[in-house]
């Protein structure tokens, strides 16, 4: 087929013009060569394609069904040297996200917002899934970057850190009250009662296979506290909401929930056992590091 796609490309002028010194000054040919490039394809196809007259060429039936698909071809090519002429002029790229919901709403989104200010011709997606989801989107290359929390990553994956966040339980002041009253006898009033209220409240956390789940199970075993009522939800700002409406005691990012304490929807317990700050940042692969991702990764971690 190679040695034909230049008698393809005369054939297609010669068909669409139907007079061969009009395919010929178009292509910057003389006439005899476009007739001779011609007449190999046709042997070359074992077919005739023109049927040849005074007035000009005309296509043979073989010749129309040859046309009809080298116009889509061309056609395809035309398209995708627009595109790329576009992708050029404009800077068009793709730049697809991994990122929990959460992570998504309270850190991801500011930073879209102005990339997307000074990028406005990237097509962004984002898949909201938890981070060890991300992190398997990101082996299979369905992503290009993915926002999560600090964990152990395998060779070649490289995390960029953008910002601390730190944990704490919170719950609304009338339960906490209530709850006092109920277990008065097990609950003492004095400080350092952290324990304590974890073990006897309606204790909401994330499902266990989320990071931030893992991450407090083991400030748990760490400090010998044992939940004894646990509700498990997949979602932090529904934790939050459950917590702000006096279902029980909600752990939770104190930078997702500053606005319902500020407005003393919910209040924080305080805690007899510091938990250590987490790092959010971005996630990606070393040889998958395409320049749009690049570009996302420099304007969110800048020098």
């Amino acid at each position: 087929m190679e040695q034909n796609l230049n008698h393809y490309k005369i054939f297609y002028e010669a068909a669409k013009t139907g007079n061969i010194s009009k395919a010929a000054d178009s292509l910057y040919l003389s006439q005899p060569a476009v007739s001779k490039s011609i007449t190999k394809l046709e042997q070359s196809l074992g077919q005739t394609l023109f049927i040849r007259s005074k007035k000009g060429v005309k296509l043979t039936e073989e010749g129309k069904m040859l046309f009809g698909y080298l116009k889509q071809a061309f056609d395809s090519i035309d398209t995708a040297e627009k595109n790329l002429r576009q992708i050029t002029q404009f800077g068009i790229s793709q730049l697809r996200i991994g990122v929990s919901t959460s992570l998504c709403k309270h850190i991801l989104l500011p930073y879209l917002q102005d990339f997307i200010r000074e990028n406005p011709h990237v097509k962004i997606s984002i898949a909201c899934n938890p981070t060890y989801e991300t992190i398997q989107l990101l082996k299979k290359e369905q992503i290009d970057i993915g926002l999560i929390c600090d964990t152990p990553l395998e060779k070649g994956y490289h995390f960029s850190s953008l910002r601390s966040i730190h944990d704490t339980f919170v719950t609304t002041q009338t339960y906490l009250d209530n709850l006092m009253l109920r277990e008065r006898n097990s609950i003492s009033s004095k400080s350092g009662m952290e324990k304590e209220i974890l073990e006897k409240c309606n204790l909401m956390l994330l499902d266990t296979e989320n990071i931030s789940r893992i991450f407090i199970d083991e400030y748990f075993m760490k400090n010998h506290i044992h939940p004894s009522q646990l509700l498990e939800i997949n979602n932090m700002d529904l934790l939050i909401d459950f917590a702000a409406i006096g279902i029980g005691v909600a752990c939770v990012v104190r930078e997702f929930v500053g606005s319902y304490i500020k407005k003393e929807q919910v209040i924080e317990l305080p805690l007899d056992y510091e938990i250590p700050e987490r790092t959010v940042g971005l996630i990606y692969h070393e040889h998958n590091l395409n320049a749009t991702t690049k570009k996302f990764l420099d304007f969110c971690t800048p020098v």
